[in-house]
């Protein structure tokens, strides 16, 4: 992206611009996140929070199939899709692009063929076919740095600075995602606050 140019992530032919803060709307379809967790696994539920969330105004709506909080515990790919596909078809045609919050390729793959216009991968696309699903797909993806994995991320993690590593994490993986295909201009960075860090790193990160 050229320094002068507009600030613009395109989702599918659906711009917007970053002039100004976004909002993302969060709606988990699992039974055990941070937040909403068991509340909107029927669809129908699910269906009318997210039609409430871009009536509110939310200029991205994420869907989680599968919980990544500490000590969640990994969910199948089919019962991932089985929990998110419905939901991005019965938004056809929304003026909202559909996010998926998802660290598996072949769901990666199935949710962009149904619909939806960005990932979002705690893991910042740690395997190389997931990255190539991104490039080919060409929509926007979140990196996200998480030390560990969420079953276990929380048991003492450290690090030698933590602002340093985090930084030079997600550089290393848009580098690589860069390097198989993905654009710049598609690539935003997320320093994962509570996933592998304590308290103390997340002051740290905010600041």
């Amino acid at each position: 992206m050229k320094p002068n140019s507009p600030k613009i992530l395109n989702f599918r032919g659906l711009p917007i611009s970053l002039e100004r803060p976004i909002i993302m709307g969060i709606l988990n379809l699992t039974p055990d996140s941070f937040s909403d967790g068991g509340q909107f696994k029927n669809k129908q539920q699910a269906l009318i929070r997210a039609q409430q969330m871009i009536a509110q105004g939310v200029d991205i709506l994420d869907i989680g199939g599968e919980s990544t909080r500490p000590g969640a515990a990994k969910v199948s790919e089919q019962q991932e899709l089985d929990r998110v596909v419905p939901l991005i078809e019965a938004l056809k045609g929304i003026d909202c692009p559909i996010s998926v919050d998802t660290r598996k390729p072949r769901v990666m793959k199935e949710v962009l063929e149904a619909g939806a216009s960005m990932i979002n991968d705690v893991t910042a696309l740690e395997s190389d076919e997931s990255i190539k699903i991104v490039a080919e797909a060409n929509v926007p993806v979140c990196l996200m740095h998480m030390r560990g994995l969420p079953q276990t991320m929380q048991q003492s993690p450290s690090y030698e600075n933590v602002v340093d590593d985090v930084i030079g994490f997600l550089i290393e993986r848009a580098k690589i995602a860069q390097g198989l295909g993905v654009k710049q201009q598609n690539i935003i960075v997320d320093p994962g606050f509570g996933f592998g860090k304590t308290l103390v790193h997340n002051i740290a990160l905010f600041k």
